[in-house]
């Protein structure tokens, strides 16, 4: 007999109302840090995300040396959440996927779950026989879109816990990957995401309205 297993019911529609009231801050105060217990929530959220095969081809640094994170403001176009706000994401997704990278997690599930099962070793025989036969430059793009899941995640936990979260594209990847020392350890930046708290004064965007597509021409059916 299968037992049905219910997530517990939310008490409200509390993490709908986060999202509206989360954008992507362009001012943060620097007088105001993230606490280390939610930075903590919102790196555990990353942790936790969803990737392809299980594989997690990706790390997360967070930077919060001021030193650092003024030499990263230089080469992301001088934005400045990234040195007000009080912690920076950095998503370094794997420059590649190779045998002992798969199978250490593979290796991992293993010993977690006590067991080994003949079908998931099966699996993890034909992606050893593929993705380290790929171009290096099409693992990395696949190991970044991961990456972004676990963004996702993240943007969605900082939300929750009211704290504001700013995702940038805008920084020059190698310089960044140089600063960090990303190529020495076989990752290279995907993304960067600082942590703060807004600063009303001086962000133009902080009273203005949410723009979403309406959900009629946003959502498809098929029935």
């Amino acid at each position: 007999m299968s037992t049905t297993v219910t997530a517990p019911t939310p008490s409200s529609d509390a993490l709908i109302e986060r999202m509206n009231w989360r954008y992507a801050a362009k001012k943060m105060d620097p007088a105001q840090p993230v606490p280390e217990d939610k930075v903590a929530r919102i790196v555990e959220a990353a942790r936790l995300a969803p990737t392809s095969s299980g594989l997690q081809p990706f790390e997360l640094i967070v930077v919060t040396n001021p030193e650092v994170r003024a030499r990263i403001r230089e080469i992301a176009w001088n934005q400045a959440q990234i040195t007000d706000g009080s912690h920076l994401l950095v998503f370094a997704a794997w420059d590649t996927y190779t045998a002992e990278r798969i199978d250490t997690m593979f290796d991992l599930v293993n010993q977690v779950r006590g067991f080994t099962n003949e079908g998931w070793e099966n699996y993890r025989k034909m992606l050893l026989s593929t993705y380290p036969q790929r171009d290096a430059e099409v693992n990395f793009q696949h190991a970044a879109r991961q990456a972004y899941i676990a963004m996702s995640a993240a943007l969605l936990a900082a939300a929750f816990e009211g704290v504001d979260a700013t995702p940038m594209e805008g920084f020059d990847p190698a310089k960044l990957d140089e600063i960090l020392g990303l190529r020495a350890r076989g990752l290279r930046s995907a993304v960067i995401v600082p942590l703060g708290h807004r600063q009303v004064d001086g962000d133009w965007l902080v009273n203005l309205p949410k723009v979403r597509r309406p959900l009629e021409q946003f959502v498809s059916e098929l029935r």
